[in-house]
């Protein structure tokens, strides 16, 4: 029976990108993946570039388009556009591209993976875990790390985030050709999808399309609805494959470890409640975890509550304001548009979130602030 430092199960955004940080230090990790190879990632693929110090590696060969503004539409009309301020704050990422490069850089300095196999049965034994696995073997390690995904088995088992996650239902297509929107913005179609939004995110050759609805968890059944906004981003043709994906959103602060355990990414329930954004919590959350399992295998403890902390600081702090606007807007959405985007500064905030400039506590205080003094800001 080998045995690890760390196993991960998960390898896509989130596991790759722990175990990259946790090889690099040196540590034994083994990536335990039910998929196999070769599948298209039509995420969004936006990500702020702030987020390169969380990870030890050059991926510009992944990167698509640098964004210099984003649009906001009511129903094809009523257009905002906010410019991103500084240089390339906002990029657009392949994620097949993203993904491999995470993978291969981790395996080049050390990680090993499985894949396609499933993990069947995990024991705690004497503070080492046991996984048993569908290819019949058995690993041992030290520390576990949960990054299966949105549908994740092993969060809920070792009760880590929300007891009842809350989820968005989403669909995501990728067309050829970038319809009508240039190649260095990204838009928010509103009005069309109740209780959430549309958007379309420009790789070099090609467009991805996301709906999302976020309250309620309404199906997004309407194909002749589903079609209109499709046209309103420049594309005629409606013979295209659609991914239909449940994403595990933010819902309120949770323990994200136990005992020698940690969750991460969309399986601990960190993507945005308002904007859908995954990859950056994502690598923030495999960033810290990586840090608080290298704290206790250097220092020889089991404690992780510094995880749970960080990320509770880091993240959970400003989706907490994130859920309440979420709520507010996804209801009301033509007053929220109206009283919201079109206000004068809120395209510029929106466009600071997107690139990490700023967090949605930050706006809430200038909300009250402005309320409070009776002052445009």
């Amino acid at each position: 029976m080998r045995e690890f430092d760390t196993i991960i199960i998960g390898g896509g955004l989130s596991g790759s990108s722990a175990a990259l940080n946790l090889s690099k230090k040196g540590y034994s990790v083994l990536i335990i993946e039910k998929e196999a190879l070769g599948n298209i990632k039509p995420c969004a693929g936006g990500m702020a570039s702030s987020m390169q110090q969380f990870l030890p590696l050059n991926f510009d060969q992944a990167i698509e388009s640098k964004i210099k503004n984003v649009e906001f539409r009511w129903k094809s009309s009523d257009n905002v556009t906010a410019d991103l301020s500084g240089e390339s704050p906002f990029w657009i990422i392949r994620r097949e591209k993203f993904d491999k490069l995470l993978l291969d850089e981790a395996l080049k300095y050390g990680s090993e993976i499985l894949r396609p196999v499933k993990v069947e049965k995990i024991i705690s034994q004497n503070k080492t875990w046991i996984i048993k696995c569908s290819n019949k073997d058995t690993y041992k390690s030290k520390f576990l790390i949960i990054a299966d995904g949105s549908q994740s088995q092993w969060a809920g088992y070792f009760n880590l985030g929300p007891r009842k996650p809350k989820f968005a239902n989403t669909i995501a297509l990728r067309l050829k050709g970038l319809g009508n929107i240039p190649s260095d913005s990204v838009r928010f179609e509103f009005g069309f999808i109740k209780y959430g939004f549309a958007w379309a995110f420009p790789l070099k050759d090609s467009l991805n399309i996301g709906l999302g609805t976020f309250i309620n968890n309404k199906p997004l059944e309407d194909e002749a609805l589903n079609n209109k906004v499709i046209k309103s981003f420049g594309f005629e043709d409606s013979s295209f494959k659609v991914f239909h994906k449940r994403l595990r959103i933010w819902n309120g602060i949770h323990k994200l470890n136990g005992d020698r355990v940690i969750a991460v990414g969309d399986s601990a329930s960190l993507c945005d409640p308002f904007l859908a954004e995954g990859i950056r919590p994502s690598l923030i959350s495999s960033y810290y975890a990586a840090e608080s399992i290298d704290q206790c295998l250097s220092n020889n403890k089991n404690d992780l509550n510094n995880y749970s902390t960080i990320m509770r600081n880091e993240w959970g702090k400003s989706m907490a304001w994130g859920k309440r606007i979420a709520q507010i807007f996804y209801r009301f959405p033509k007053t929220g548009y109206q009283l919201g985007v079109k206000r004068k500064t809120a395209p510029k905030r929106i466009a600071q979130i997107l690139s990490g400039q700023m967090g949605y506590e930050d706006i809430a205080k200038r909300v009250i602030n402005r309320l409070l003094t009776k002052r445009d800001d």
